[in-house]
């Protein structure tokens, strides 16, 4: 029988944020257990720093610019191609949804639902916001508690974590595990909002740090010259030093709130052992896009792809199955999560899929530790006007092999070139070195070839006789 997938997205979580794979400040014991019973993916990129774009490459398996999901705030899903959710519900998967979509925007309107995405059943909550009237699962089961989700955001850090929505994702998870579902393999999508922005946990969550001895962000003076001068590059928030917005406190908030998502791990996974599912249920953990948190001096996301807003968790754990333990250094993109999902589940790969499924990575120890030779992000005027008059709709992206990482910001005379060798928190930019133009222009090749290659067409190839 193909295995059950519990796929748990976080939003906004950057790759550095997994006790047991690089980060000694905050605990993790139930994402641990994941590492140690499953294969880590620790150079893991997503197709774009912003939310409906990664999520349409990863659940479609291709680049944003194929399926039309270039920006936040669309209008609708584009159904340039089939979800992987839909082509496993197709199969005879049993599949649900608990927390955010965000395949099309959301600001002040229920998100409408593609076509065709596979869900049976849909708790729909794009974040802890009270922007709906009606609608929001979240928020209309907190008010069948007896609370006020209006009320309860005017003082969020006393919200009782039993309450909060990261622990409703997990409960709606949690009732899907141990429902019938008649015989059929299931798919349980839970999409939570943290460790987004407002960085915002439950007091005691926060009161676990010692928010003087954090160790801050990743930045130096040279920073503010270097953001200075991609000013007319669309950002969030312009750079400033750490110490003027409290850097060490947002990300003791940023480290809680993961704290927290790692405890609702923690009961999904005791509701699979319970239900004795454990063994048959590929566990996927991963997150849309990173967060800044200060370094170089910015916070939140937009048109940059340091690596702590592109690089990302992804591990995968189906114990017996999968082998256990395994560290891998290869460049994976999130698009490979969906043919990967099929491959596992026995359901066929379409050929138009971009992603390349990473079955051997997962089943055989003595499989080459090599995936891609390079990792591609997009941004195509991704961050929605809406929010901010002044973004200007950036365009650029950002290629990485194994040790240099280009990007490119089209429309303008300037770039980046690190050397992730030498200078792996991106402070020196090589892109006007003499020394690297053989590098640079290798990468540049290498990145117009993959974009070019990378249109969908939208038909099949004919053969002529």
């Amino acid at each position: 029988m193909p295995p059950n997938i519990l796929w748990i997205c976080t939003d906004q979580q950057r790759y550095d944020t997994i006790g047991a794979l690089n980060n000694g400040q905050l605990r993790s014991p139930n994402i641990d257990r994941l590492v140690a019973n499953g294969v880590s993916f620790e150079r893991a990129y997503c197709q774009s720093p912003i939310c409906t774009p990664s999520r349409a490459s990863f659940l479609t398996g291709m680049y944003p610019s194929s399926v039309h999901g270039c920006g936040n705030g669309n209008a609708y899903w584009a159904e340039a191609a089939p979800l992987v959710t839909a082509l496993l519900a197709d199969a005879g998967y049993d599949c649900a949804l608990a927390g955010k979509f965000h395949l099309a925007g959301a600001r002040g309107r229920i998100e409408p639902r593609p076509q065709h995405d596979g869900y049976r059943l849909f708790h729909w909550s794009h974040g802890p916001h009270d922007y709906w009237r009606e609608g929001h699962d979240y928020a209309d089961w907190l008010g069948e508690q007896g609370y006020s989700l209006a009320e309860m955001l005017k003082r969020p850090h006393e919200t009782p974590p039993e309450l909060h929505q990261t622990t409703w994702c997990a409960d709606r998870a949690i009732d899907f595990i141990k429902a019938d579902h008649g015989g059929a393999p299931w798919l349980m999508s839970i999409n939570i909002f943290d460790p987004h922005a407002p960085f915002d946990p439950p007091q005691a969550y926060l009161d676990r740090f010692d928010i003087e001895a954090m160790p801050g962000p990743k930045f130096r003076k040279s920073d503010l010259a270097a953001q200075a001068k991609l000013r007319d590059i669309d950002f969030q928030t312009e750079a400033r030093p750490p110490e003027d917005f409290d850097a060490k406190r947002i990300q003791a908030a940023y480290y809680a709130m993961i704290e927290q998502v790692d405890d609702n791990v923690g009961r999904m996974l005791a509701a699979l052992e319970d239900s004795g599912q454990t063994r048959n249920t590929l566990v996927i953990f991963t997150s849309d896009h990173g967060e800044t948190l200060g370094d170089h001096g910015l916070l939140l996301k937009g048109c940059r792809f340091y690596e702590g807003l592109v690089r990302v968790p992804l591990i995968f754990s189906l114990p017996a199955q999968l082998l256990a333990g395994q560290r891998r250094q290869s460049l994976v993109e999130l698009i490979d999560i969906a043919p990967t999902l099929l491959d596992l589940a026995g359901v066929a790969i379409p050929e138009r899929m971009q992603g390349r499924s990473l079955r051997s990575l997962l089943t055989d120890a003595d499989a080459p530790d090599f995936h891609r030779e390079f990792a591609r992000c997009e941004y195509y005027s991704a961050l929605n006007p809406d929010s901010r008059e002044e973004f200007s709709g950036s365009y650029a992206t950002m290629i990485r092999d194994d040790r240099y990482k280009l990007i490119v910001y089209h429309g303008h005379d300037i770039g980046e070139l690190f050397d992730l060798e030498n200078d792996p928190d991106e402070f020196d930019n090589l892109w006007d070195a003499p020394a690297m133009m053989p590098v640079k222009l290798r990468l540049m090749q290498q990145s117009f070839d993959a974009l070019a290659f990378a249109v969908d067409t939208g038909s099949e190839q004919i053969t002529s006789s």
